[in-house]
């Protein structure tokens, strides 16, 4: 028997193992004896992450929640790591699978390690080069002791082998986040209330922030928008705001009528207002991927980026955190002169498959 224990500690986590559970109950279907465990570590939890989440993306409840949230970077990473030694000397499995670059990431792959028991990385070997970045820091432990890595890109692939990776531990599979865009494209909703009510397919704007180097300035958060509102014309600015941002915004008292501030969206709404607006600016990476299969125009506000296939591929451009620099891709954007996304390779809705696929055939 294959016993699998899957960790998530984020929302983007959850999108990523989604399909990954759907293609372990179709091998077990199959007769295949394959079980797993879903271990929540309770690194992040807000509503929109509890029953109608896991409701609207067809995941089970996790099997335990590690409940390990809150605290600084150290504490967090000591509390994960604590209750996950606890977890899987009680329910130790064939290896332990983590997905992205979050804390949980970092903490459980030492702690599986530490137990000689393999680590599967999902998304292993991307890069941005920049390590005042959290997530760079996670990534390069975590793949550091990972036993099997399973890909997003070719890019990701040259990584892992430049520090020296053997060939036979490094599985291109393509992005399971795009697996789950694809499983729930038809079911994308528009959210209710008074903001979304005028909003057509290509009259407004989206806006995400919640990187610390545009959002804990208050300076800088001040000029982001402030550009942003002088360059987008009569556009609506659809921007949900996160929790870390919103403290920021109190302070700098933003209050302009085009910009609609609004509570974090489930994510069949927020992808609906992606797919039907003019535009998306954002620092976050996932909003990157699934804007540009969706072939929206993305900006992404920031230096670097670990998926450089989307602005290569894709509909992203990476414009920088200088308000004035921006300024150019806002109007080009208005212009409706923007690259078309071209596709990219095992980006296709079967990345699940090809991963259970794989595991099985390695621990069979």
């Amino acid at each position: 028997m294959i016993k699998i224990t899957l960790v998530a500690g984020a929302r983007p986590n959850f999108m990523k193992i989604a399909p990954i559970i759907s293609a372990i109950k179709k091998s077990q279907a199959k007769g295949i004896d394959i079980q797993f465990r879903l271990v929540h570590t309770g690194q992040h939890y807000d509503k929109k992450m509890s029953g109608d989440f896991f409701e609207q993306l067809n995941i089970p409840e996790p099997d335990t929640n590690l409940e390990a949230g809150g605290g600084t970077q150290a504490e967090q990473t000591a509390a994960i790591m604590v209750a996950f030694e606890k977890e899987l000397m009680q329910n130790r499995p064939t290896f332990v699978l983590l997905v992205g670059d979050v804390t949980s990431t970092l903490a459980c792959s030492i702690v599986a390690k530490k137990l000689n028991i393999d680590v599967i990385h999902v998304e292993g070997g991307i890069r941005s080069g920049d390590m005042s970045m959290p997530e760079e820091i996670n990534r390069i432990v975590t793949d550091s002791i990972t036993d099997h890595f399973f890909t997003t890109s070719e890019i990701a692939n040259i990584n892992l082998r430049n520090v020296g990776v053997e060939e036979e531990r490094i599985h291109f599979v393509g992005n399971t986040m795009i697996d789950t865009l694809y499983l729930n494209k038809k079911r994308f909703f528009k959210p209710r209330g008074s903001q979304f009510e005028d909003l057509k397919k290509g009259n407004f704007i989206m806006l995400t922030l919640h990187r610390p180097s545009n959002v804990d300035n208050e300076t800088q958060l001040k000029a982001i928008i402030e550009t942003i509102l002088e360059n987008t014309a009569d556009f609506p600015i659809i921007f949900p705001v996160h929790p870390r941002t919103a403290l920021n915004l109190k302070k700098i008292a933003i209050n302009y009528e085009r910009l609609r501030m609004i509570e974090p969206l489930t994510y069949l709404e927020f992808n609906y207002l992606v797919e039907q607006s003019k535009g998306v600016i954002t620092d976050s990476g996932g909003v990157t991927e699934e804007a540009s299969v969706m072939n929206i125009p993305c900006l992404t506000l920031r230096e670097t980026t670990e998926r450089p296939e989307t602005i290569e591929l894709g509909t992203n451009e990476l414009v920088g955190t200088n308000p004035e620099k921006f300024k150019p891709y806002l109007i080009n954007l208005l212009s409706g002169n923007w690259k078309p996304y071209k596709g990219i390779p095992m980006w296709d809705g079967k990345s699940a498959g090809r991963i259970v696929d794989k595991l099985i055939q390695l621990y069979s």
